[in-house]
């Protein structure tokens, strides 16, 4: 009897409760409020709008592992420290298949932001940059496992 592999996960569809302004616009960003959220991350959506993002905040700060396991689309990954860009992962591709590569943020962050692949470039954004996202309310930062790979 032949070996199939598991389904695909359903994409989850987060609310948009963040903002981050740069100087050409503002982003809508998603929040992933659990472990399991943040696991899931964007898996399985397909690629994100010019002014879309997800933010993946961690109190306290750690050092992350990121993976594109079943994403479908290229992603930046910009990663943030001390309310600026720490280092821009940029057009990272997808991971139909495991095993994946993983990207290491560089030493501790506060979080990181996924857009559209190419947007950092697009938008001229560089290592020292300000960025500081900003919650539309109040919210708890989620806090997975530091070093647990993020799909």
């Amino acid at each position: 009897m032949p070996v199939t592999a598991p389904p695909p996960p359903t994409p989850q569809y987060l609310p948009v409760e963040a903002r981050w302004c740069v100087p050409q616009g503002c982003f809508e960003l998603e929040v992933p409020r659990t472990q399991a959220q943040q696991q899931l991350g964007l898996m399985q959506r397909p690629a994100l709008g010019p002014w879309q993002g997800m933010w993946f905040r961690y109190n306290p700060s750690a050092q992350v592992g990121v993976w594109m396991h079943q994403c479908i689309a290229p992603l930046d990954l910009v990663f943030l420290r001390q309310g600026r860009i720490a280092a821009i992962s940029a057009d990272v591709p997808p991971c139909p298949r495991l095993p994946c590569p993983v990207v290491y943020s560089p030493g501790m962050v506060d979080g990181f932001l996924e857009l559209r692949a190419g947007r950092a470039r697009e938008l001229g954004l560089k290592v020292g940059d300000p960025a500081a996202p900003a919650l539309d309310s109040a919210a708890p930062a989620a806090s997975p496992r530091p070093g647990a790979p993020r799909g």
